[in-house]
């Protein structure tokens, strides 16, 4: 007789386990933000009523419209010094191809207290620099309506050398900005490329040049940054005139 066959028996399935929660996975391949150490600029306090009427009538005297000459002015040089002048720490950077960026620090190891976008190449400035003094004015259209500081004006009329050359944008600082600072923060002067993978780009590689900057003002509608030289005795390289009519 056939021997009876017995049924298995059927396993019981697990009930599937619950959905998890919405985790978003970190990108492996985006690099990590750089650590910041760089310090607040000093808060000014407010000047007294003395300070505010020398100020004021110093103002006369200096509220003259800037002038761009065809010839090369001095500038009075005392000590590595202009006379009346606040030294800061000036940085141009930006790739060769692209548009340079102006970052104005109280010190290499501060946060900018100023970040200019000018519409002229970065390779090009430099290029510029080398052959002789470079003046740039800033220009922008007075509101006496409105109350706004000159260095917060958000857009400028730029001239090189005499020439209109397009505008100058100021913005917030960016992550990238901030990148480059603080890869320079132990440098006091120098110029050279900024390691990375720009040389495969086609807006070239990451250049820089840092330079001691003398502040001048002049009202409360002029102000001129001086970049000076390593060796302070043979004048500025490069003039900046900030100037509201």
């Amino acid at each position: 007789m056939p021997t009876p066959k017995h049924k298995m028996p059927t396993p019981k399935r697990r009930p599937p386990p619950p959905p998890a929660p919405n985790v978003v996975a970190p990108a492996e391949n985006s690099p990590p933000k750089p650590q910041v150490t760089l310090q607040e600029p000093s808060r000014k306090k407010n000047p007294s009523k003395s300070t505010k009427l020398f100020q004021r009538v110093r103002s006369v005297f200096r509220s003259f419209p800037v002038i761009n000459p065809p010839c090369k002015m001095p500038v009075p040089i005392h000590d590595g010094h202009i006379h009346g002048g606040k030294q800061l720490t000036g940085t141009l950077f930006g790739h060769r191809k692209s548009r340079v960026n102006i970052a104005i620090q109280e010190n290499p190891r501060c946060l900018p207290v100023l970040v200019l976008e000018l519409s002229i190449q970065t390779g090009k400035l430099l290029q510029d620099m080398g052959l002789g003094l470079v003046r740039i004015a800033l220009e922008c259209e007075k509101h006496p309506t409105e109350k706004i500081k000159l260095m917060d004006e958000p857009i400028w009329t730029m001239y090189c050398n005499g020439r209109k050359a397009g505008y100058a944008v100021k913005r917030e600082v960016t992550d990238d900005d901030l990148k480059v600072i603080q890869m320079l923060h132990a440098v006091s002067m120098g110029a050279g490329v900024l390691p990375g993978d720009a040389a495969d780009l086609p807006e070239g590689e990451l250049t820089y040049l840092r330079a001691y900057f003398e502040r001048v003002t002049g009202s409360k509608d002029s102000e001129t940054y001086y970049m000076m030289n390593p060796d302070g005795n043979s004048g500025p390289e490069l003039s900046i005139f900030f100037v509201r009519v």
